[in-house]
Formats: C-alpha cells, structure tokens, sequence
C-alpha cells in the first residue's frame, strides 16, 4: 500500500510555483520534491495542516492511497522502492 501526494494538479490550479508553496508551507523546496516525488515516509500533522491553509483545500484532495497491487514497481515509485531508498519524515 502506498499513500500518494498530489501536489502537482493542485499546484497548477493556483497557478503557485514550488519555491512559493515551500515559503508559504514553511518548508524547503527539497522537501517539497520529496512529497512530490514519493519518497516521503511521514508527514507530520502540522505540515499537513500548513499545505491545506497554503491551498485552500482538505488533505484527501492532497493525499490518496494506492494498493499495492496498484504500485508501478518499474518507475521506482513502489512502496517497496521509497522503503529502501532510506526518505524520512517531512516538516
């Protein structure tokens, strides 16, 4: 199973760059990538909460979960794969 950020859509539907969500979030832009890219393992409430004042919008419209069945171990996005890649807690 894996939990899945969607960043981008909601991103481009404020018109909003990823160095303008860090500053409003409170967090770096590598850390951004980091959620972007799948390779968060946590998120701290508090982050949480920040990105959905910053877009306006409720964390299920941020956050998604896929079964692993789902999980496309070809592009490295697995749970599996962001297991072993060591990425840790973001906020």
């Amino acid at each position: 199973m894996a939990i899945v950020v969607d960043l981008d859509v909601q991103l481009a539907k404020r018109n909003m760059s990823v160095g303008e969500f860090a500053a409003a979030v409170g967090i770096t832009p590598a850390n951004v990538a980091v959620l972007k890219n799948g390779r968060a393992k946590a998120v701290r409430f508090t982050t949480l909460d920040a990105i959905c004042r910053t877009l306006g919008c409720q964390p299920g419209d941020v956050l998604r979960w896929v079964p692993d069945d789902e999980d496309d171990e070809s592009d490295g996005n697995s749970a599996a794969s962001r297991e072993k890649s060591g990425a840790g807690l973001v906020g």
